[in-house]
This record gives C-alpha cells, sequence and structure tokens, in this order.
C-alpha cells in the first residue's frame, strides 16, 4: 500500500522543475494530483520545455492519477476555479504545495538593488509571492473542512544569509514568513504549514545553461553538488507521510537535512547535503 493512498494534493507551477518532479513523486505514492500552470501542449510560458500536461502524462504513464488544470495564479478567479473543481470532483484536498513562481521571467542577477529593474517586484510578487497567498486563501477554507492537511512552500533558505539579488532574498523570505504566520493561525484545525527549501536543482532550464542533459550532468564540474527536483519532491512525500508533521509546522525545512531524518535519497541513491550559499 502506498503512503498517500487517497489523498489529494494540489501542486501549482507544475510544468517543469521542482512542480513538476513534486507532482510525480506524490502520485508515485499515491496521491491524486491536480498539476496547475500556465503552459500547456498548445503552447509553453516563453518557449520553456515542460507543460502541466507534459507532467500528468508522465504520472499517467506509470499508472498515476492526475489532472491537468491551466491556471494564471495571477488571475484569482481562475485559482479559486481551481479550488471549486477539487471540490467538487474529490470533496476533500490534503496536500497543497505552493510552487507557482514567476521570477524565471527576468534573470536573476547578483547586481546593487539600485542596478536591478524594477520589474522584479511584479514578477516575484505577483507572480510569486501573492499567487502562492491567493492560493492558499481559496484552499484553506476547503482543507479545514477535513481538520486535516498539509500546506508546502518551496523557498530558499541558508541560516538568515543574503542570497544575493535583494528582490528573490526578499521574496524568498516573505514566503517563509507566510508558512509561519499561517501555521499560527491554522494550528487549531490540525493543519500544518512548512517552507521547504531545496539546493541548486538540475532542472531542465539549469542543464540547458551548461548546455548538457539529466544522462550526462556528471561531465560538468560545475553541477558535482546539485541535486534532482526530485530530491525535494521525496521530501514533501516524506513530510506528507509522518502523522507527526504538525511538530514541524511553521518552520523552515532544508531538504538535505530532511534526507538525513527520512532516509530518503535522490534519484541517484546520494543524500546530497542541505546547500549553503
Amino acid at each position: 500500500m502506498n503512503s498517500l493512498d487517497g489523498k489529494i494534493a494540489l501542486v501549482t507551477g507544475g510544468s517543469r522543475g521542482a512542480g513538476r518532479a513534486i507532482a510525480v513523486e506524490l502520485a508515485k505514492a499515491g496521491a491524486t494530483v491536480y498539476v496547475t500552470g500556465r503552459s500547456v501542449k498548445s503552447g509553453s510560458t516563453l518557449g520553456y520545455p515542460g507543460t502541466i500536461d507534459d507532467t500528468a502524462a508522465e504520472i499517467q504513464s506509470f499508472g498515476g492519477t492526475a489532472f491537468a488544470v491551466r491556471c494564471d495564479h495571477t488571475d484569482d478567479e481562475q485559482t479559486a476555479s481551481v479550488i471549486r473543481r477539487i471540490q467538487q470532483e474529490q470533496g476533500q484536498l490534503d496536500i497543497l504545495v505552493n510552487n507557482v513562481w514567476g521570477g524565471n521571467e527576468l534573470s536573476i542577477e547578483q547586481k546593487p538593488f539600485w542596478e536591478l529593474p524594477m520589474q522584479h517586484w511584479d514578477h516575484m510578487f505577483q507572480a510569486g509571492v501573492r499567487a502562492q497567498l491567493a492560493t492558499n486563501r481559496f484552499a484553506i477554507p476547503l482543507m479545514r473542512e477535513k481538520q486535516s492537511g498539509l500546506i508546502v512552500h518551496t523557498t530558499f533558505w541558508d541560516d538568515h544569509k543574503y542570497i544575493g539579488n535583494f528582490y528573490y532574498d526578499l521574496a524568498k523570505n516573505a514566503l517563509n514568513r507566510m508558512a509561519f504566520g499561517l501555521a499560527t493561525e491554522l494550528r487549531q484545525d490540525n493543519i500544518a504549514v512548512v517552507a521547504v527549501s531545496p539546493g541548486w536543482m538540475r532542472t531542465e532550464l539549469v542543464l540547458a545553461a551548461f548546455h548538457t542533459d539529466e544522462e550526462n550532468w556528471h561531465t560538468v564540474p560545475e553541477l558535482g553538488q546539485t541535486e534532482s527536483p526530485h530530491y525535494v519532491g521525496r521530501a514533501i512525500v516524506a513530510l506528507s507521510s509522518d502523522p507527526q508533521v504538525g511538530a514541524k509546522s511553521g518552520h523552515i525545512l532544508r531538504v538535505g537535512e530532511l534526507a538525513e531524518e527520512y532516509g530518503f535519497t535522490d534519484i541517484d541513491g546520494r543524500k546530497i547535503p542541505a546547500f549553503h550559499v
């Protein structure tokens, strides 16, 4: 029996990268997964590889259950519509993974704040922080009906160290604080809220930047300490399967440390330590 049989999950921003891998790992563990994003088979955002339809098809290929739902999470009505659909079709939502992120539309440059374009605010806060906040706003009432559940925000954290890009640092810390505040408000409802921080992931875009792929990344010395996006997916499965996850509510959790605690590995069998800036 899979650990998440009977559980309903929503993964936002699931076309590629961490979102896609998280959806796949949740489905492998038995969850029914709804995957949202703007990239569909008729057109991908900015021409990037991967769509929500690809993610759902991968899950279905191994017998999992997945539904691809196109959603621009900057539009509240589209976000609310996704939650209404889950309520109508499933009657519950057990796991919400807030992974939607608009920050990739500009390069994350290591420049002083006053030299960075202010469009970063719109991309990271409107299409990232606010999009995740709105998903919580519409999903929490459904989760409260069951008086249980897990909300995860994917983030970045390295013991208060400055990440290097002002907007990125500000946005990720806003997500961390959102998890803390929601954990406080939802404690009486038995809904845990955590922020989960992966390391440097070999996403499709990272691999393309180094002119390699998942089969050959070992030949690129700079990628030696990277992890696959499935590593964070396995971390979220472990958290979702833990009956005592409420003890972690409100915390920022690093994937490398969760691997040591729960005993999972990356797809190549390694336990990659927590990433440091």
